[in-house]
């Protein structure tokens, strides 16, 4: 008359002794499919180097930005008022140099085909 039932949502594995609980540490079996291998993780270094060939655009950008800042503060330190506003000129165009690398490299992710 009464049917054994499990809870719902909770069903016994193949794999698994009844009444055993999940594994977490390990994903769960699934029959006919295979997982695809994780890729190593990338540290700090091998991210940036890998970023910088794809765009070396951003890098250069950034310190052309740096070295003209850097130059009008030192400029404008020692009283060169003209100096100082090249060099702030400079450091918005290399501002502006950098924010177009960037958005070039956004672009050109988003069209590259995907495998």
């Amino acid at each position: 008359m009464a049917a054994a039932t499990t809870p719902v949502g909770h069903q016994a594995s193949k794999t698994s002794p009844p009444g055993a609980a999940f594994d977490l540490s390990q994903p769960p079996v699934i029959e006919g499919f295979t997982p695809l291998p994780r890729p190593r993780e990338e540290g700090f270094k091998d991210k940036f180097i890998r970023k910088t060939k794809e765009n070396p655009f951003v890098p250069i950008g950034c310190l052309g930005t740096a070295g003209a800042l850097t130059y009008g503060l030192i400029a404008f330190k020692h009283g060169k008022t003209r100096q100082s506003q090249l060099s702030m000129r400079a450091r918005i165009f290399a501002q502006g140099f950098t924010v177009v690398a960037i958005l070039v490299g956004v672009a050109a992710t988003a069209l590259k085909p995907r495998y």
